[in-house]
């Protein structure tokens, strides 16, 4: 199939009609049907068959989609870079963060940066971290910002900031609490455990172990913003990232950094042959002046 091919089946699978379809393409009924017997011809099987005076996809069609969606993705990924470099280069951006960076830190840092880079686009995306590789392996994402550097041969990292895992709760759970939380204080209430999370889950789980704390498990997660509205639901308390807390926080919720303290590292991430642009280099300054300040 040629682009053109492809454009018109991406338009009325998405319409369900020649007419819709003509519309948003701005083209002629018969001049797109023509395209589409073209593409039905050339691929030796049909795309849509006639029910009710509305075209219906076909299996095929429906297999067929998936890869001519993305393909339709990236050609417009592609327009937009054409039109951004058309305009003076000023450049896009595309990011991949980690959940817990994607409700306050990401927009914030995004803000911030075109205050003074306007005409600098960007296109955000969230991702577990174990996607970290895969999405950069795969040219989805630029730059990747994680709470820990995967220890992969193609991949290369660099500090951006730091943080502290905090105690969420309900006002009054600890009503005569310190400034600092005792983990040890966490033994016998009902919990929300980071279980599978990823590495900042584990080193959670293992300051629990070290110290020997029991918690009743209530719950078990994989986002720390899903622990946190369980929090705010009265499930329990829970151990979040403090970039989660200040994000979700509520008049009737609270939070405690730890004792001991457990710390973690946020991280640019990129593909060791895809080095930062001069765009994302500067992203990247950005974002190591504008954490400390939102630092807990």
């Amino acid at each position: 199939m040629n682009f053109r091919q492809i454009e018109v089946f991406h338009a009325v699978y998405i319409s369900g009609s020649i007419t819709a379809a003509s519309k948003a393409l701005h083209v002629s009924q018969p001049s797109l049907s023509k395209t589409l017997r073209h593409a039905e011809g050339q691929l030796g099987f049909a795309l849509f068959r006639r029910e009710k005076g509305r075209l219906v996809p076909t299996q095929e069609a429906h297999l067929l989609f998936r890869e001519v969606d993305d393909v339709y993705q990236r050609v417009g990924s592609l327009k937009l870079a054409v039109k951004n470099l058309r305009a003076g280069g000023e450049g896009h951006l595309r990011l991949a963060v980690l959940p817990s960076l994607g409700l306050g830190v990401a927009p914030a840092a995004i803000a911030k940066f075109r205050t003074g880079n306007p005409s600098v686009t960007f296109d955000v995306q969230t991702l577990d971290h174990a996607d970290i590789l895969r999405c950069l392996y795969e040219r989805e994402s630029d730059l990747a910002i994680g709470f820990v550097a995967p220890n992969h041969s193609r991949l290369k990292a660099t500090q951006i900031g730091s943080g502290e895992l905090v105690l969420l709760h309900r006002k009054g759970a600890f009503p005569s609490g310190p400034a600092r939380m005792d983990l040890r204080k966490l033994a016998g209430r009902d919990y929300i455990s980071l279980t599978g999370s990823g590495p900042i889950g584990a080193l959670l789980a293992g300051e629990l172990d070290r110290l020997d704390v029991q918690v009743n498990e209530v719950a078990s997660v994989r986002t720390f913003y899903v622990a946190a509205a369980l929090v705010r639901h009265g499930v329990g308390v829970g151990v979040v990232d403090e970039f989660t807390a200040q994000a979700t926080v509520t008049p009737d919720l609270a939070y405690s950094r730890l004792s001991p303290p457990i710390r973690f590292g946020v991280h640019g991430i990129w593909l060791e042959d895809k080095p930062p642009s001069q765009v994302c280099q500067n992203f990247i300054e950005a974002l190591k002046t504008l954490l400390p300040e939102m630092s807990a």
